[in-house]
């Protein structure tokens, strides 16, 4: 992520969003996820926000590091004991074969439609061979600004599925949902489990 009004809103809302994701780290597909991740292997929580999924993934003997555009959320994830937080977009990731996992919950959602087949090739370079993938994004079709002024876009299940697929991805498990967000509208969500 790299739209600026979209950061800005998130250094602005630092504690509040981080009280309403509080349940995130109770999450079943964390849980999921977790369980998939060979213990003591080293995960990336993309878009880590105040850290509560890194967080839970630490105290379950997985090696964290986290990584968020916005600064004030990479101080509160630095907090969190086990969790390396390093502030950056989706374009500083440059890893190769370095992760046994990526979460991406809720965080490449705010990347431009045209970046997200280079943003998922790089998470599958990043990825060690058959390694987790975890995303979740908003059903839709269009790109625009939440009432907070946040950069979105929008997919449906089929471009989502194509997308993951091209990436070189196989997936495992899609769900479906629909709930409110910091900006109190209601959307439609779809997170997809995979590996590389």
């Amino acid at each position: 992520m790299s739209d600026q009004n979209t950061i800005s809103v998130y250094d602005e809302q630092a504690a509040k969003y981080a009280s309403m994701t509080e349940s995130e780290a109770r999450d079943k597909q964390l849980l999921d996820f977790i369980a998939n991740v060979p213990y003591d292997g080293h995960v990336l929580d993309l878009g880590c926000g105040p850290g509560h999924c890194a967080t839970a993934m630490a105290k379950h003997g997985l090696r964290v590091t986290a990584i968020d555009a916005s600064a004030e959320m990479v101080t509160m994830a630095a907090k969190h004991e086990g969790v390396t937080a390093l502030q950056g977009t989706f374009d500083d990731m440059q890893d190769i074969a370095t992760y046994a996992g990526v979460w991406a919950n809720f965080s490449l959602l705010h990347a431009p439609r045209a970046d997200m087949p280079r943003h998922l090739k790089s998470i599958a370079k990043a990825l060690l061979p058959a390694g987790r993938f975890h995303i979740g994004l908003k059903l839709g079709e269009s790109e625009s600004r939440d009432a907070l002024g946040r950069f979105y876009t929008y997919y449906t299940v089929e471009e989502l599925t194509d997308l993951l697929t091209n990436a070189g991805f196989t997936i495992t498990k899609t769900t479906l949902g629909r709930g409110a967000g910091l900006s109190g509208e209601v959307s439609d969500w779809i997170t997809v489990a995979a590996h590389a």
